[in-house]
């Protein structure tokens, strides 16, 4: 049985004229019977110049996790990609794993990236074995865009649709802050699978394991949903991510992908409602259908549910309206803000971009959500990204969080996907520093889940409770010294009161002493080698370095820039005393030679390890 509910910002609408509201719709399928559906699963792991060293050794170790939360009768395939493709795991039954975890250790980074080579190939290794009665998905992972190979976005997106009609979902993995994050959004959203930012290279097992979770509570696909509105009523917007499009009676159909067991699939709609008397006001009729697993076979399932609005006096409604705004309504709000702020301010609109979220962290007060610590959150989060998008100082990895923060609370109903972001606020290295606690309150910055949180270190205070802190000063491991605390209404997080001080003991090393400035490498000098590869220093992390490669180019070897944002067909000065075909170096430094269409390698070079993986 497939269940729904709804309910409305407004407990009772106002009589006597025309209004806008929201209603939220609830749609849940009962947990099957029969087992879990099983998996045929291809993992697609970039192996380009930009994984090398941290982010390839973690993203191989998630896909060892992977291998070890598989049982037998599941299938998987792993298929990495730079610029060559190559299949390290057919797809094949998960029963002998430590064969399939010695395979993935194998795995060394490469060169530029086949992005379109690497999922076409995953897609064709589950196609090999495709079953309606499993879970068909591909997990593409990849840190950068995609320079080699198809890389209209375009024909990506629509390619991924056209793999899901065909039964192969795709879930995409971006990885820290080289990615094309509308390029991998709209793959997972053509696909109707799930995209996921993994901003800290060792999130990457935790979000490999939430995504594995989501393929096993999957208990209902293709959820559709088509409005039949009554007369006079009118569809504003949908406030939930999801295809919308009209039938050949002119009626809304919205799909909403996969239903999850124990999790509430939400669509938001904002509507227009014309002037009604007291009493019941049919709005719609909801026509719904969704796959279900029943009796160990997928069954199309439907049903129909009446959507009805109470109307009353307006000081009924005045009364009612600020005790029935639901949450769920108020995230979805949130979301919907942040994308429309990100679109301002890429059309040069930045003042009604901040102002759109400035407004409803006003709007958020009034009714009162700041008591909530979730929304209070979200708040810090709506404050920050106006005060940046008004400075014009979003940034990448801001945008990313943006963007990921309102595709995870529209795509899904997780309080843990919700408002992630690591990202150090730019204010906290600027701020006053304290070396003395004295009469304050001592706090730390610490990563929980993909979000930054801050606790209390003094003694007097819970220090399992939250404490709501603004985000622009919020950086992982930093301390701090407020002035006092102050514990919410519902007593369950505290609130910093009064001046805020970043904290560091006398002699200790301070990360946060001044502003991260990009290097200047306009006076670095070209690199000079040894007499030989051999003699080369190494190492096996590239850090603030570039990664160079040196491949066969007919008769003679070149090299080349393999980490992401350079031109990766451009010619590069480089010591040829040290060019070994296949092998990576990492340089201090690349500069644009004076053609304006070369590069040269600047600084010490270094031999590049790969980092081994453990047994």
């Amino acid at each position: 049985m497939i269940k729904t509910s709804y309910d409305f910002d407004q407990a009772i609408l106002p009589t006597g004229s025309a209004l806008k509201t929201n209603v939220l719709l609830r749609f849940r399928a009962d947990k099957p019977e029969s087992p879990r559906r099983q998996l045929n699963l291809s993992l697609v792991i970039d192996r380009s110049g930009s994984m090398a060293g941290g982010p390839l050794y973690h993203a191989l170790q998630a896909a060892e996790s992977v291998v070890d939360q598989l049982e037998a009768e599941d299938r998987l395939s792993v298929v990495v990609y730079d610029d060559s493709v190559d299949v390290v795991i057919p797809s094949q039954p998960v029963t002998d794993k430590a064969a399939l975890k010695k395979a993935i250790k194998q795995v060394n980074v490469g060169g530029i990236t086949n992005l379109s080579g690497g999922w076409l190939q995953g897609c064709e290794q589950v196609k090999s074995h495709l079953d309606a009665q499993k879970m068909n998905r591909v997990l593409l992972l990849t840190d950068g865009h995609a320079n080699m190979g198809i890389q209209d976005p375009q024909v990506l997106t629509a390619t991924s649709a056209k793999k899901a009609e065909e039964g192969i979902i795709t879930t995409t993995l971006g990885f820290a802050q080289g990615f094309n994050e509308d390029l991998l959004i709209g793959m997972a959203r053509a696909a109707k699978g799930n995209f996921y930012f993994i901003q800290s290279i060792d999130e990457a097992t935790e979000v490999f394991g939430i995504e594995l979770e989501s393929l096993r509570a999957v208990v209902g696909q293709n959820l559709q949903v088509t409005l039949e509105l009554a007369e006079g009523v009118k569809l504003v917007d949908v406030l939930s991510l999801a295809q919308v499009s009209q039938n050949t009676n002119g009626q809304t159909v919205i799909t909403l992908g996969e239903l999850y067991e124990g999790e509430d699939k939400l669509l938001g709609l904002s509507l227009e409602i014309p002037a009604a008397p007291i009493g019941d006001l049919p709005l719609m009729k909801l026509i719904y259908s969704a796959d279900v697993v029943e009796e160990d076979v997928i069954q199309t399932l439907s049903g129909t549910t009446e959507v009805v609005a109470q109307v009353g006096t307006i000081e009924a409604a005045a009364m009612a309206a600020s005790s029935h705004v639901t949450l769920e309504l108020s995230y979805l709000t949130i979301a919907k803000a942040k994308e429309t702020a990100i679109d301002l301010a890429e059309q040069g609109q930045h003042e009604a971009a901040e102002q759109t979220l400035q407004s409803l962290v006003q709007q958020l007060r009034d009714q009162g959500l700041h008591e909530n610590f979730e929304i209070a959150e979200e708040i810090d989060q709506l404050e920050y990204f106006a005060s940046r998008i008004a400075q014009k100082a979003l940034g990448n990895a801001g945008r990313k969080e943006l963007r990921d923060q309102s595709y995870q609370t529209l795509s899904r109903n997780r309080t843990d996907l919700m408002g992630r972001g690591v990202t150090a606020g730019e204010e906290v290295y600027t701020m006053p520093t304290l070396t003395e606690v004295g009469t304050g309150v001592e706090l730390h910055c610490v990563r929980e889940g993909g979000k930054l949180r801050v606790k209390v270190l003094s003694e007097g205070y819970d220090a399992s409770k939250n404490v709501q802190f603004p985000r622009s000063i919020r950086a992982e491991g930093a301390r701090y010294v407020v002035e006092a605390l102050e514990l919410s209404s519902d007593g369950n997080f505290y609130r910093a009161k009064g001046t805020i001080s970043r904290f560091a003991k006398p002699g200790e090393v301070d990360h946060f002493a001044a502003p991260r400035r990009s290097r200047n490498t306009s006076a670095a000098k070209p690199a000079k080698g040894p007499a030989s590869a051999a003699d080369l220093p190494t190492t096996d992390a590239v850090g603030d370095g570039i990664l160079v490669q040196c491949v066969k180019d007919g008769s003679k070897l070149r090299a080349r820039v393999v980490s992401d944002g350079y031109e990766p067909d451009w010619n590069m000065r480089f010591p040829r005393s040290v060019r070994e075909e296949g092998m990576l170096y990492v340089v201090e430094a690349v500069k644009v030679g004076p053609d304006g269409k070369s590069y040269i390698a600047c600084g010490e070079v270094k031999r590049f390890l790969q980092p081994a993986m453990t047994a």
